[in-house]
């Protein structure tokens, strides 16, 4: 369960930003008819969505990316050899490419709390830190500093010296320890592996092979409440032959064809349940997107995990947003974070204030991240999707398409 993520100069990410999970105090009736909407974790309340709304470019892409490098750096940088270079780019504006980027992630794993952090710069690991909270009070489990030097708390990790010393400057220890089969390490990386989902799986992956023949009857059934008329989908191995470049002697590119082993997935439909249709050439943009949803989300709603998706509903239809929102605050402990353009979701009878997230530029071109909850004089009774649309929460692009302007910007 995620609490809360800061990030700090990632991209068009400047200062500091917070996604807070931790509910805020709101006990109106509308908050009480959105009890589904929080989770009930150590007498406090967890949101279990969190829309993130704004214009293009105002860096809602850069949170889930931000998040994506964060975890994709704890699970792999165990691999990473010195002399590279980490694959981001710091805010560029007030010499912000020259300091470093941090990143800090709250959350609970096996019902104790964690607070995992680091700072890099392009380079180089600088700082990394790991505190847990046993009977609700804040411990040191390890810290590393600026001079690659290491404290250790009062929990008992043995053998660590070889870790420390096999864990290099683009390395970091949580990483490295895990690879060496620490146990302390092991939990939480297995946390972010399998706890923390990040994006959809690629129809073509194993994993959605896995996925399907796990929850192959719940997704039918999404199907058919999606008003799809979908009566069966199957998957079957084919042999598909793939171009590889091959270097001959006289140092020109040819290429050879390898048989690779590919997923198809092919549906039935209600109209004659005997004609199949390939999922990639036959259905239409919108199919393979709720399929591919689907088969991700059953799988976070039922093992009480964490998905962060980029504009989400993209080729689906609104009420098909609606569906996956209302999925997720079904669910007992599911969560999910995500950006849209849809303004049908701003909407305080759906979403809690708390739970709509405003993400724009601020006058030095930098991500700012504030929500319907900071502003104390909007009352549940308005309405908050026309409130957006006319920018009283800013939030939302100005443009000027006047006949007039149009006619004058073609010359016309």
């Amino acid at each position: 369960m995620l609490l809360k993520i800061e990030l700090e100069n990632f991209f068009s990410i400047k200062n500091k930003i917070c996604i807070d999970f931790r509910a805020g105090n709101i006990n109106s009736a509308q908050s009480r008819e959105l009890q589904d909407n929080v989770i009930e974790w150590n007498h406090q309340k967890v949101l279990k969505t969190i829309g993130l709304f704004g214009p293009n470019a105002s860096g809602k892409s850069n949170i889930i990316k931000a998040i994506h490098f964060c975890c994709r750096t704890i699970l792999e940088s165990h691999q990473y050899n010195e002399g590279g270079m980490f694959n981001f780019m710091p805010f560029k504006f007030d010499h912000f490419d020259s300091k470093p980027s941090s990143f800090f992630i709250d959350f609970v794993c096996e019902n104790i709390e964690y607070e995992y952090s680091f700072t890099l710069n392009r380079s180089q690991i600088l700082t990394e830190s790991l505190f847990y909270f046993p009977n609700n009070r804040r411990a040191k489990i390890f810290v590393r500093n600026e001079k690659n030097e290491y404290s250790f708390g009062s929990v008992t990790i043995p053998a660590v010296k070889d870790v420390i010393e096999s864990t290099s400057n683009v390395n970091l220890f949580l990483s490295r320890a895990n690879n060496m089969n620490r146990e302390f390490a092991q939990k939480i990386y297995r946390y972010f592996l399998n706890t923390l989902m990040l994006g959809l799986i690629p129809l073509n992956d194993k994993l959605v092979e896995d996925s399907f023949s796990k929850y192959k009857e719940l997704i039918l059934k999404a199907l058919a409440i999606c008003d799809s008329d979908i009566s069966d989908v199957k998957l079957t191995h084919e042999k598909i032959k793939m171009p590889i470049p091959n270097i001959e002697e006289q140092m020109k590119i040819a290429f050879k064809e390898a048989e690779i082993d590919s997923i198809k997935i092919e549906t039935f439909h209600q109209f004659n349940e005997k004609i199949s249709f390939d999922i990639e050439t036959e259905e239409s943009n919108g199919t393979k997107k709720l399929f591919a949803v689907l088969i991700r989300l059953i799988d976070v709603v039922k093992n009480q995990k964490s998905l962060m998706l980029d504009e989400f509903d993209a080729s689906l239809h609104t009420r098909l947003a609606d569906f996956i929102l209302d999925l997720i605050h079904a669910s007992s402990k599911a969560q999910f974070l995500f950006t849209s353009h849809n303004t049908n979701l701003i909407d305080v009878k759906r979403l809690r204030k708390d739970q709509i997230v405003f993400v724009n530029k601020n006058n030095e071109g930098a991500t700012d991240v504030y929500s319907l909850y900071d502003y104390k004089d909007f009352r549940e009774n308005m309405d908050a999707q026309k409130g957006y649309l006319q920018g009283r929460f800013d939030a939302v692009p100005y443009v000027d398409s006047s006949v007039q302007t149009l006619k004058n910007l073609l010359g016309e």
